[in-house]
């Protein structure tokens, strides 16, 4: 239903990465170009695939659009909104990770929460992707974010990232489960590339 709703898309998927996520690979795509869809056809969607739709949009080209899909899921405390989130965390929209940092820091900063053991159970299953964004961190920080914040341990996104590499080395007992998506494109075995990002 999700997909059957989004407008025909210029451009395919570009540079999909698979996760997992209760030990289930989700492949996301690292950017988007479909239109939105109306808003007559999402208000025909059930509260979880809007959820499902918010996050595909946190995918989109243009960064204004994923800010605005963001703010709508990101204190949905699910598995699988968890990896779109984290992704996020990895890009240079200061914006984007101010948000994030407003609503669920609160939450992760309370243990064995709900918001604590899925980030918790994310980053134990994919240590390949938590790496990289914190070398995709690194980077944009050094691009475009060095002004405001002159430190990186000062760099919202920074913080974000070091929340999840502590959470490697083992996950809470109170991982809550309460949907599934599965993925829009065809499964492929975990891996994630290593970018460079260029600050020229």
């Amino acid at each position: 239903m999700v997909l059957a709703i989004l407008p025909p898309a210029p451009h395919a998927p570009t540079l999909p990465l698979s996760v997992l996520v209760d030990g289930e690979p989700v492949v996301i795509p690292y950017r988007i170009h479909n239109d939105e869809p109306s808003v007559a056809a999402e208000a025909e969607l059930s509260t979880t695939q809007r959820a499902v739709l918010d996050c595909l949009y946190t995918r989109h080209h243009d960064g204004r659009l994923r800010q605005r899909r963001l703010e709508r899921v990101v204190g949905v405390i699910q598995p699988w909104v968890a990896p779109f989130v984290v992704q996020l965390v990895g890009e240079y929209v200061d914006e984007i990770l101010l948000a994030i940092r407003r609503v669920l820091a609160p939450e992760l900063a309370v243990p064995h929460s709900p918001t604590d053991a899925v980030y918790a159970r994310l980053a134990a299953e994919n240590p390949a992707f938590v790496a990289l964004t914190g070398q995709r961190v690194a980077s944009y920080w050094d691009c475009y974010h060095r002004r405001r914040y002159p430190r990186l341990i000062d760099y919202p996104g920074h913080a974000w990232w070091q929340r999840c590499r502590r959470r490697q080395s083992g996950t809470t007992s109170r991982t809550v489960i309460v949907g599934q998506i599965q993925s829009a494109a065809p499964v492929m075995p975990r891996r994630v590339a290593e970018t460079t990002i260029d600050c020229r």
